[in-house]
């Protein structure tokens, strides 16, 4: 185990974090917020001497590493981003407890948007920036913008590259890792300075622009309004409805438009099937709802930001979709737990993953019928090798136990008899879809945790649970549980 190339990382990360404050510690001087200033200068402060300290003392003595290191390197690196991106909301004292503002870091950097903070309106501009910008900073990954800027980095980083992107499969897009990176964020940058654009076009003011854009972009949600974008324009919400879809899909497939494959592209399976489920339940929701609203296009444009926000697991909501029917919530809950596309900035299981699932679920009975019959799975037009099928079965096999054992532990909670005696939620949808939108980073849920609700409910050790339940879906499992599993860090 390269045990100082990992926290030589770790501390680079932290460098950049703290650099990466200037821009909320510039708003909170703009508006005047010197508490904030402060806050944020402080934390910058410590986060240089810490990171320059790890940097120098744990300095590698080489620069390889293998997959095992990749793993726990981002594991380590989103561990300590997170205590450092923490201490500015206790600092300036607008959130005091650490364990809610570690909650609302973790929500803000693994782009799930639950929020313990009840009115966001009363919240400092500076600290509403820091909120969205975290989306912002997550949605791509955190080391991979460490990989992008750093003058060096080994060509073994495509490890790191593959165990903190989302999705099944993450390939180079160029030969170097470092390369990729900066393609990939490139993509990211332009795509948000266009959000930001189109939104002000709608009449949206800038700061509010840019915070949604990065919430949109990040497919996060956290929103700077008490009913999240449901008091703009329909033009503003049609703009955040189209960017949380163009953000949910692979970005692979905007790199292959950039060099002009444009054909091979528009032929992705996984594309095909995505755009399909979002157009199908759309329509299906709107019809469904149409009896709510006093037209279909009304009803469609709810239905769509509703969807394209779920899907997406960006989190923003223009209605109280906790009040619509059983068959339209019953189809959001599907849609959480499907997300978007792999190697995008979406949560949730992925298409991909559910495609390949589904063809071999198909492979074996066609098998149970013609056991002599050779079949193969394919992808994308390739061949999907056994290792890949048998990894994706037993991935979501583990998702599964660790959505029970969530589900389980905030049923402990003293909060589910105090609610269950007043009746005011049902205890078994709120902890089901508190569980269910936090490893899939999501952000809203049903009943306690609906979108006009916040997670300040639960206690702190629940909070702590959900907490660890963001960081699991945001990595996909693998690297924080080997993180803390004993054997990953015993020397053979």
């Amino acid at each position: 185990m390269n045990y100082r190339m990992i926290f030589s990382t770790a501390g680079k990360v932290v460098i950049t974090i703290g650099a990466l404050l200037l821009l909320p510690l510039i708003t909170a001087m703009i508006y005047g917020e010197w508490k904030c200033v402060f806050a944020f200068g402080v934390t910058m402060a410590g986060s240089w001497l810490v990171g320059a300290a790890m940097v120098f003392f744990l300095k590698p003595k080489n620069m390889i590493f293998f997959s095992k290191e990749g793993f726990i390197t981002v594991a380590v690196c989103w561990i300590a981003s997170s205590l450092v991106g923490a201490v500015p909301f206790v600092i300036s004292g607008a959130i005091p407890s650490f364990v809610d503002a570690l909650f609302e870091i973790v929500s803000g950097l693994t782009t799930t948007g639950a929020s313990i903070v009840p009115n966001v309106e009363v919240l400092p501009k500076s600290i509403m920036f820091w909120r969205s910008f975290s989306h912002w900073i997550g949605g791509m990954g955190v080391i991979v913008f460490v990989m992008a800027i750093t003058a060096r980095a080994p060509d073994r980083s495509m490890h790191i590259l593959r165990a903190e992107m989302p999705g099944p499969i993450v390939d180079k897009l160029v030969p170097r890792s470092k390369d990729t990176a900066k393609i990939l964020y490139l993509i990211y940058m332009v795509l948000t300075v266009v959000t930001v654009i189109a939104l002000l076009c709608c009449g949206m003011p800038f700061f509010d622009s840019l915070l949604h854009a990065f919430g949109a972009a990040g497919t996060g949600g956290f929103g700077i309004k008490a009913n999240s974008v449901g008091g703009y324009s329909a033009a503003a919400q049609w703009v955040l409805t189209i960017a949380m879809f163009i953000f949910a899909i692979n970005f692979n497939l905007y790199y292959l438009i950039l060099i002009g494959k444009v054909k091979t592209a528009l032929k992705s399976t996984e594309l095909h099937v995505f755009t399909g489920l979002v157009v199908g339940v759309t329509l299906i929701i709107a019809i469904n709802i149409l009896n709510i609203y006093s037209s279909f296009g009304e009803a469609l444009r709810t239905a769509a930001f509703q969807v394209s926000s779920i899907v997406s697991t960006t989190g923003y909501s223009t209605v109280d979709f906790d009040k619509w029917n059983a068959l339209s919530k019953t189809l959001l809950l599907l849609m959480m737990f499907m997300g978007g596309c792999a190697g995008s900035t979406a949560g949730g299981l992925k298409v991909s993953r559910l495609v390949i699932m589904w063809r071999a679920i198909k492979r074996e009975f066609k098998k149970a019928l013609h056991p002599r019959t050779a079949s193969v799975v394919k992808f994308e037009g390739k061949k999907v090798d056994e290792p890949t099928i048998n990894g994706i079965g037993i991935y979501f096999g583990i998702y599964v136990f660790l959505l029970i054992g969530i589900i389980i532990l905030l049923s402990i909670d003293p909060w589910c008899a105090k609610i269950a005696a007043e009746g005011q939620y049902n205890v078994f949808e709120t902890n089901f879809t508190a569980a269910l939108t936090c490893i899939n980073n999501v952000g809203p849920g049903l009943g306690g945790v609906g979108p006009t609700q916040s997670f300040a409910l639960y206690s702190p050790f629940s909070k702590l649970v959900l907490t660890f339940s963001m960081l699991l879906g945001r990595l996909e499992i693998y690297p924080l549980l080997l993180t803390f599993i004993p054997m990953t860090w015993i020397k053979k």
